[in-house]
């Protein structure tokens, strides 16, 4: 006795139907209640003490692992083998939690160029300087284009990062799915796609800051956050960038000297891979937040600036690590596009105003992160040449959602 299994083919009719919400930003604030806006510059600075503290603390035992292993307790205890295993297994600890603690040392800086962290410019500035510095990051330069990445969100023509690539950007012609060669288009494998990823965790922060990698398209060739020409910036921020250079180049002097002093390896154990994990969590959140099949893109008169902010998504990233050594930022990062200004932590008590407003606009995956972030670059290749809405589409030209008909554009891929 036999059976077959039919697949079911491929329909852009099919696919849910997305309406953008209809409301005012100014609808949408005075449905949060006026507290959760408020500043509290102590409270923001005894979040960045303990943040401070937790990174002294796990150097402080850092300082214990090779001592201990190679020449402590556990030289007598286990074999050399176990030994050693055991010192990398006690550095992979402190990696991991050293990584976070300075990545929310990270969030601290951005908090401070949003100017949500206190109420007084002075503060702000000195301390999300010294923070973003301390982690390569040229905090004014940044500053200035994240800034203009959040009052263009999810717009195609004016977003400054994670701009989706189009169908003509990637040479996909138009036409029916069944007849497009789509594994010679991508020709990638598994392998090559988990390669390209880890790529993109790890150099994707720097290659947006030098070569404006994931940047708009129709900026010059060279467009870079340390030239103070750069079309990134006006004459008037000219000063701000050079300060901001001034700051990277004494962290350079700061490492080599450290690295001349005590060895380059012991700056790379300490520093160095803490370091590239803050660049890796970084990236993961941001393109997390910002990159998922179900979220949309606009073009033109569609595009305002509270449906931008609500092409954004809440995950609970890591957990109560997240939440604890993150300062909510992955959990509640929806809310920070409405208001940038509002405190981190007002975060979860205003969001559940805001989604009680703004309903299914609100965007939410509770999908486990490192599972999110394979799904979302393998599903999200690229976007339609043309129409107002648009949604990612797969390495088979297909998407998981589609705009309402009054706002589709009919054509040959469809």
């Amino acid at each position: 006795m036999g059976s077959s299994t039919q697949v079911e083919k491929y329909s852009e009719d099919a696919l849910p139907a997305y309406t953008p919400m209809p409301w005012s930003l100014k609808e949408i604030r005075a449905a949060i209640p006026p507290e959760f806006f408020v500043r509290d510059t102590p409270r923001g600075l005894l979040y960045f003490a303990r943040d401070v503290l937790l990174a002294t603390a796990a150097w402080t035992l850092a300082s214990y692992i090779d001592p201990y292993f190679q020449s402590g307790p556990a030289k007598q205890l286990l074999s050399p083998i176990g030994a050693e295993v055991g010192r990398w297994a006690a550095w992979g600890v402190y990696w991991w939690f050293q990584g976070l603690i300075f990545t929310g040392i990270w969030v601290i800086g951005h908090e401070c160029g949003h100017g949500a962290f206190s109420d007084h410019k002075i503060v702000n500035d000195i301390l999300g300087f010294v923070t973003h510095t301390f982690l390569w990051t040229p905090y004014f330069s940044w500053r200035i284009s994240h800034h203009r990445h959040h009052s263009n969100h999810a717009s195609m023509e004016r977003d400054e990062v994670y701009v989706p690539k189009t169908r003509e950007d990637l040479g996909i012609p138009e036409g029916a799915h069944d007849e497009i060669e789509w594994d010679e288009i991508f020709g990638d494998t598994p392998i090559y796609t988990l390669y390209m990823l880890i790529r993109q965790q790890l150099l994707a922060f720097p290659a947006y800051l030098l070569f404006n990698v994931s940047g708009q398209k129709t900026y010059p060739k060279w467009t870079n956050h340390f030239d103070p020409n750069s079309i990134l910036f006006t004459k008037a921020q000219r000063n701000a960038v050079i300060m901001s250079n001034i700051g990277i180049a004494f962290m350079v002097w700061g490492v080599t000297y450290a690295s001349a002093l005590y060895s380059a390896a012991n700056v790379i154990k300490y520093y160095g891979i803490p370091w590239l994990l803050v660049s890796h969590w970084f990236i993961m959140i941001t393109y997390l937040h910002h990159t998922d099949p179900t979220l949309p893109h606009y073009r033109g008169k569609e595009w305002n600036f509270q449906r931008g902010a609500a092409a954004t998504v809440d995950r609970p990233f890591l957990g109560w690590q997240g939440r604890f050594f993150l300062h909510d930022v992955a959990h509640f990062h929806v809310i920070h596009h409405f208001f940038p200004k509002m405190p981190f932590y007002h975060g979860p008590e205003a969001t559940q105003h805001l989604k009680a407003f703004i309903g299914e606009h609100y965007a939410f995956s509770d999908k486990p992160a490192f599972s999110a972030l394979w799904d979302s670059y393998n599903r999200c290749q690229f976007v339609e040449n043309e129409g107002d809405v648009l949604f990612y589409r797969d390495k088979k030209g297909q998407a998981l959602r589609r705009p309402a008909d009054e706002y589709r554009v009919q054509s040959k891929s469809q």
